[in-house]
């Protein structure tokens, strides 16, 4: 019999209506969550115990969230760390994506994306990345060499289009926002009007 582990999660986040509505979602997903309601708290839990991810509050009784993830940073501790927050100004997301965040979302917020978003990172942290071959269905990805083929027969990409196809055989069997795509595949993590994303789709 093989013992199938779920995903550990520690949330830092002082609202308790907001803690509630997360961890049901997250639960519901297949994640145990532990809950902490202030930032001293929460930067003891960090750094004295393994997490598969941390999410973190900006705002915080105590230590605030940024100090958190430095203080976690500053051990050589790389759990990957997600940003909920009310403070949406371009500075504060520079400052978290600067220090080590690994995502950052806007309160309010979506459920259904958010449990989106812990699975991705989940996915990026797992051994799955450290495959040199990936294979979904019938194409396979060579990170090396960059070499795609499907069915046996080589399929010819341009750079970009490589990075958007090995995105999505990462994150296979997962559905992924149209902003997350150009925050992850183009690093534009903020507002923008362009057509980028559906153009690279439609090729």
């Amino acid at each position: 019999m093989t013992l199938v582990t779920r995903p550990r999660l520690l949330l830092v986040e002082d609202d308790h209506a907001t803690t509630d509505y997360v961890r049901q979602g997250l639960e519901e997903s297949g994640i145990d969550v532990v809950c902490v309601a202030n930032g001293t708290d929460g930067s003891q839990h960090a750094l004295s115990q393994t997490w598969d991810i941390v999410i973190l509050d900006r705002m915080l009784p105590g230590l605030d969230g940024l100090t958190i993830l430095m203080r976690m940073r500053s051990y050589a501790i790389m759990t990957p760390v997600l940003f909920l927050t009310t403070m949406d100004g371009v500075p504060s997301r520079v400052a978290g994506l600067r220090h080590g965040a690994d995502d950052y979302m806007i309160k309010p917020f979506a459920l259904r994306e958010l449990v989106a978003r812990v699975q991705v990172l989940l996915r990026r942290s797992s051994s799955f990345q450290h495959t040199t071959i990936m294979n979904v269905a019938d194409v396979e990805l060579n990170l090396l060499t960059l070499a795609v083929t499907r069915n046996g027969e080589k399929v010819l990409l341009q750079p970009q289009e490589l990075k958007l196809l090995e995105y999505f055989m990462r994150n296979a069997g997962t559905v992924l926002s149209r902003q997350m795509l150009l925050k992850d595949v183009w690093h534009m993590d903020f507002p923008v009007r362009t057509n980028i994303v559906e153009t690279h789709i439609c090729r």
